[in-house]
């Protein structure tokens, strides 16, 4: 199975906003890199750090040993720990003594889809910490998002 390092990140200008989302996956054998970021114009932070963990694992052409280098708690306390209680429960997360619809739902959905192609091993950096793919993820991240605000704002 290849080896990859999947590096991610999502950043919003206000939240929700103008979101944006960046990835960098590496494959270290074939010493090969690609390099992509979108965004959209009204999302969160959280919505856009799925989507680059999302987007990273769909352009994996193969089943791999991912490791994924990300800034987001929210992302990797779902993968390592909500998810499982999540699918049990229909999708739901508990409230007290009742059971309510969790958030992004519908990419969850499509990042567990993803998670059964390939063995991930999540990695959690600290953001703004000088982690050099983090801060260049999180700079596209922020281009990404900003062909969305008022030209006075760029």
């Amino acid at each position: 199975m290849k080896k990859v390092d999947l590096f991610t990140d999502g950043a919003c200008s206000g939240n929700p906003g103008p979101g944006g989302w960046a990835f960098i996956l590496r494959c270290s054998k074939t010493e090969k890199e690609l390099e992509r970021s979108d965004g959209e114009p009204e999302s969160t932070n959280n919505r856009m750090e799925l989507m680059a963990v999302i987007r990273g694992l769909e352009s994996l052409k193969e089943p791999c040993e991912v490791t994924l280098h990300a800034d987001s708690t929210y992302v990797g306390q779902g993968m390592t720990s909500w998810m499982k209680g999540w699918k049990s429960r229909g999708w739901k997360r508990k409230d007290g003594s009742k059971l309510v619809p969790i958030k992004n739902e519908e990419l969850w959905r499509e990042l567990d889809r993803l998670m059964q192609q390939h063995k991930i091993i999540f990695n959690h950096v600290k953001g703004h910490a000088g982690h050099l793919e983090n801060e260049r993820c999180d700079t596209l991240a922020v281009q990404a998002y900003q062909k969305y605000l008022p030209r006075s704002a760029r």
